[in-house]
Formats: structure tokens, C-alpha cells, sequence
């Protein structure tokens, strides 16, 4: 599997699941705020690195998957729930390239802003997709395809979604 960009994405999403995104983007930014006012920078920062918006996409990407596969006349409860497990796990692995991120930053910062940017970002870059190599390396399968809702079989299992 090749990791890829793709804008098709961009046109199967309505107006208002933006908004939900930018709305729940915003409140966690404003949250994080208050909490740096009343505990401190250093606390709103951890707070910052929160994916402000996996919350709502984690739901879209469900809702999405499950409704394509209703098109096709099939129950795609299933889907999306392993489509917004993936999401999630994306999530974490990225989470660690942001702890890397501020780690690597807070400590050049005090010789150059512009270098400890770049440091930061560089080490955001490798840890990110290490994680990602590694999670694909360590990932454990039956190599059988789950089924949907409602069937049954033996099922495989993972050390990640």
C-alpha cells in the first residue's frame, strides 16, 4: 500500500462537515487556550497537540463508508468502523511525530527559532513515518477478509486496527 493524495475526497464531503471540522478545531484550540491561561503554557501545549479534529472526522469517515456501501445495497456498518479505526490509528502514529515535534523543538529553540522550526520538523517527518513503517512491519493478520455484519466466521486478529 502506497500512501497517496487524493482530492476525490474533497468532493463526496458536504459544506456542513467542514464546518463541523472548523467548529470542533476551533473549540479545542479555544479550550486549549484556557487551560494554558490557568495552568500554564507548557499544560496548553500538551493540550494543543490534541488532533482537534479527529473527533469529527473520525465520524465522517464512518458515515461516509457506511453509506457508500448502502448504495451497493450492503450493510456497511462494518466498513466504517474499520475505516474510522484506521483513521485513529493515523491519529496516534501522528501523535507521536508531535511529541517528537515539540521535544526536538524545545530543545534548539533557545539557539535559533528558525533552526529549532526546522529541526522540529524534520524530526515530526521521520518519527511519523517510522511509526507508520513500523506499525505496517509489526501488523500481525490472518489474511482472511473480515465480513460484514451479520455473517459469520472464524476471525483474524491484529496487534492494531
Amino acid at each position: 500500500m502506497l500512501v497517496k493524495l487524493s482530492s476525490s475526497a474533497l468532493k463526496q464531503t458536504h459544506w456542513y462537515e467542514y464546518a463541523v471540522r472548523f467548529v470542533l478545531g476551533g473549540l479545542a484550540t479555544v479550550a486549549a487556550g484556557l487551560i494554558g491561561s490557568h495552568f500554564g503554557v507548557a499544560i496548553g501545549g500538551l493540550f494543543l497537540a490534541l488532533p482537534a479534529v479527529f473527533c469529527a472526522s473520525a465520524t465522517l469517515i464512518e458515515r461516509h463508508e457506511r453509506r457508500a456501501k448502502e448504495k451497493a445495497g450492503l450493510s456497511g456498518r462494518r466498513r466504517g468502523q474499520q475505516a474510522a479505526a484506521l483513521d485513529a490509528a493515523g491519529a496516534g502514529l501522528g501523535s507521536i511525530g508531535l511529541a517528537a515535534f515539540a521535544a526536538v523543538f524545545y530543545v534548539v529553540v533557545s539557539a535559533s527559532i528558525t533552526e529549532a522550526f526546522a529541526a522540529a520538523i524534520l524530526a515530526w517527518a521521520m518519527v511519523s513515518v517510522s511509526a507508520w513503517w513500523l506499525r505496517r512491519k509489526l501488523r500481525v493478520t490472518s489474511g482472511r477478509r473480515q465480513p460484514e455484519h451479520g455473517t459469520r466466521s472464524a476471525r483474524g486478529w491484529s496487534f492494531l486496527p
